[in-house]
């Protein structure tokens, strides 16, 4: 199977988890928009969502699905997102397409969160994809800093600002393997907004597509 084939198996998957009539957190990427369109597809009602990005806004508005701002909706029945890498503890690392921010922010929000992700994310210890870190633009250089001073090799993605109006350092080679205690420590530097680390809050579910089927974790 293609790489495109398993991201759509696994969103077809997701939507059995989707009750009727809930509002539904969106992420981003490429293996949401393919759940946006097993959404369409599948006919399942839902009454409304909150998307973490302009782009997913965008997607489900193009389906007829209103799209509220968190602060109406309160909390939510269900989130659902991708991930560029997991472990066995179900911790990810998010943010390659730099929507990391809104999407910890719905995670936080959501009473349950699904990550929907094909065979090639998983990893035994997080880290080979390179850490996304939004910052405020002026701490930029500082931040990047005290990455160095952690160990990592931050790289910032020039030209590329969040739906947040931030930057983003990608981090190479920060060591992960306690990576709720490395979380807590990037948040913890004045100017970054958030890191793309998701330990402190994780997924329940892992659903990850192979050539043989999805399989849960």
């Amino acid at each position: 199977m293609t790489q495109n084939e398993l991201k759509q198996q696994v969103a077809e998957a997701a939507i059995a988890f989707i009750d009727e009539d809930s509002i539904l957190g969106i992420g981003t990427g490429s293996t949401v928009n393919c759940l946006i369109e097993a959404l369409a597809a599948s006919g399942k009602r839902i009454k409304a969502a909150v998307s973490s990005s302009e782009e997913s806004t965008r997607r489900l508005q193009q389906i007829d699905i209103e799209v509220l701002d968190l602060n109406t909706a309160g909390s939510l029945d269900l989130y659902i997102d991708g991930a560029d890498e997991f472990d066995a503890n179900r911790y990810l690392i998010k943010g390659g397409g730099g929507a990391l921010t809104r999407e910890k922010i719905i995670a936080a929000a959501a009473r349950r969160f699904i990550c929907i992700v094909d065979q090639s994310k998983q990893v035994k210890v997080l880290g080979k994809f390179p850490l996304p870190v939004e910052v405020i633009p002026m701490a930029r250089s500082m931040v990047a800093r005290k990455l160095v001073a952690l160990g990592g090799q931050p790289e910032w993605r020039e030209g590329f600002i969040t739906d947040n109006g931030n930057w983003i350092l990608d981090v190479h080679n920060l060591d992960l393997v306690d990576a709720a205690g490395m979380e807590r420590t990037l948040n913890n530097i004045p100017g970054v907004v958030t890191c793309g680390i998701f330990a402190l809050r994780k997924p329940e579910t892992i659903l990850m597509s192979t050539a043989s089927g999805t399989e849960r974790f």
